[in-house]
């Protein structure tokens, strides 16, 4: 397994398949600012098994694939069967906003897929489509209601947006309380070069978590250690059991409480770049290595290898950049969220 210069192990790999998606999230990526990445430039799914098969050599154990959208690319579903077939023993994820996911619950169970990650910032259709640009809303909860029939565990992520969603933090924490659904509260970050970030939109986690005590005890989930450990696969959120319910609520503070210390991630972009740091700009450049005739998996993996012994500590590069309205020009749907 790949240890960084800070003692981390590098166990988990974030892929993005497509950098397109069917939302507008304001504050993601509006249509003002919309433009893609050209077709040519997108990893094809052939390229992206090379780069499992590779991170899977350095000790990579678990893979997420997110967007964009991934649902929206083409035979998506496929290259899930795929990966499944070929690494049954890997920890395989999928993040989504649920609009195209209803009639793909049971292949997603019968493939294996037994956890997936629902974007969803409100409970109510018409802040849905403020928030997103699209009437969506209820594609997404019948794709939430089908995974539960199926009893595929769905873990709900939520931008905390203060002044438009922290009003519904009730109506969120009696949807955990009924459900066994882990809802997740995720800080809104100052990503990408035209973000519509600011200060009035934070909503800390801290400021959550104690709203929440005065709704419902919460009894914290002790499944982490200070560093990350070799062989740790934990993502980020400081989780809690919700004593009187029946799921559990999380929140993730890359701002306010930061988890560099035990980040054991790198990211892949849709056009094949490696980032070791979601707040950094350094990307390594995996698609020339992939697409040359003389380079091969042992050039591809001497890079990824590099990049992760090389992950920087994100905070370090949030302090610095403090007084900037974005710390990284890159909008976190070609990132991959």
């Amino acid at each position: 397994m790949i240890t960084d210069q800070y003692g981390r192990g590098v166990s988990y790999l974030r892929l993005s398949v497509t950098d397109r998606c069917n939302l507008r999230c304001f504050y993601c990526r509006s249509c003002k600012y919309l433009k893609f990445i050209p077709h040519q430039n997108i990893l094809t799914y052939e390229e992206m098994f090379k780069i499992i098969q590779a991170g899977i050599e350095l000790g990579i154990q678990k893979v997420r694939l997110t967007g964009g959208e991934p649902f929206v690319r083409r035979d998506f579903l496929y290259f899930l069967a795929r990966l499944r077939h070929k690494f049954p023993f890997l920890d395989l994820r999928v993040t989504t906003n649920g609009t195209l996911i209803t009639n793909k619950v049971l292949a997603l169970k019968d493939m294996g897929i037994n956890c997936i990650n629902i974007s969803l910032d409100t409970l109510k259709p018409e802040k849905f489509q403020e928030i997103t640009g699209r009437d969506f809303y209820h594609q997404v909860r019948a794709g939430i209601d089908r995974c539960l029939e199926e009893n595929i565990r769905v873990k709900i992520n939520i931008v905390a947006l203060k002044g438009v969603n922290d009003n519904e933090l009730e109506d969120f924490v009696q949807f955990a309380l009924t459900h066994p659904v882990d809802i997740r509260f995720i800080e809104f970050m100052p990503i990408g070069g035209r973000t519509m970030w600011n200060r009035d939109f934070y909503w800390p986690a801290k400021e959550i978590i104690r709203a929440v005590e005065k709704i419902t005890p919460l009894e914290p989930v002790n499944f982490k250690t200070s560093k990350c450990s070799p062989g740790s696969t934990s993502g980020p959120a400081r989780i809690f059991d919700l004593k009187e319910g029946q799921g559990r609520l999380g929140v993730i503070s890359p701002l306010s409480d930061h988890f560099c210390d035990r980040c054991n991630r790198l990211r892949i972009t849709p056009d094949g770049k490696l980032r070791a740091c979601l707040f950094s700009d350094k990307e390594y450049r995996l698609l020339p290595l992939l697409r040359s005739p003389k380079l091969g998996p042992v050039q591809l993996k001497k890079v990824m290898e590099r990049a992760g012994r090389k992950k920087p500590l994100g905070y370090n590069l949030l302090s610095r950049e403090k007084n900037r309205q974005s710390v990284c020009q890159r909008v976190m749907s070609s990132i991959g969220g």
